[in-house]
């Protein structure tokens, strides 16, 4: 895993890449490239308001002492991903100061996503965490067991629950449990 942790950015080169993402896609002729563009967009502008108004809760920070966890949060993501954009400045903001958290872009390293789909499929963000000699000791993604629920329901039926209602709900979900769901998730994993 020490390879992947080495090639690994933090969040201010990841939000650097993608504005550099951005730039690239907004001068572009390709129109399938283009059709990233908009979730690039909104997904800086949601990562930027998270980071503004989360603030780590007091009980889950206590939890997270208690722990004694001395390890590394590798989280695989892409700038384009609705969850990501939720859940990466969340970890990120929650850890910093006491774990070190980086980011590895899942579409450059096919071969680590690979071993951690979800029911067959490349979801992201996937949130592994690494002991201090950088192994895995347990994974966590790619969203809280809530909005997995709101997925399954769109799936079971896409014609009463499409897949508007789905995130619209989703995004709802993120904004009013304010983080909490994916700390908690998290550490029960640590």
């Amino acid at each position: 895993m020490k390879n992947y942790w080495e090639k690994a950015v933090t969040l201010q080169q990841y939000l650097s890449d993608t504005e550099e993402r951005i730039s690239k896609l907004e001068g572009s002729n390709d129109e399938e490239e283009k059709t990233y563009l908009e979730y690039y967009k909104l997904g800086m502008t949601r990562m930027h308001r998270v980071m503004k108004t989360y603030h780590p809760q007091d009980d889950l920070l206590k939890k997270l002492n208690e722990k004694e966890f001395k390890g590394k949060i590798l989280i695989i993501s892409e700038g384009w991903c609705g969850d990501a954009s939720m859940i990466v400045p969340v970890i990120n903001t929650f850890f910093e100061g006491k774990n070190e958290v980086r980011i590895i872009y899942r579409d450059q390293n096919l071969d680590l996503m690979n071993r951690y789909l979800t029911n067959g499929a490349m979801s992201i963000p996937i949130v592994l965490i690494l002991n201090e000699n950088d192994e895995v000791i347990s994974f966590w993604g790619p969203r809280p067991k809530a909005g997995m629920e709101m997925l399954k329901k769109h799936k079971a039926d896409p014609e009463n629950y499409n897949a508007d209602d789905f995130h619209n709900d989703l995004q709802v979900y993120y904004t009013k449990n304010k983080g909490e769901d994916i700390i908690e998730e998290l550490l029960e994993k640590i």
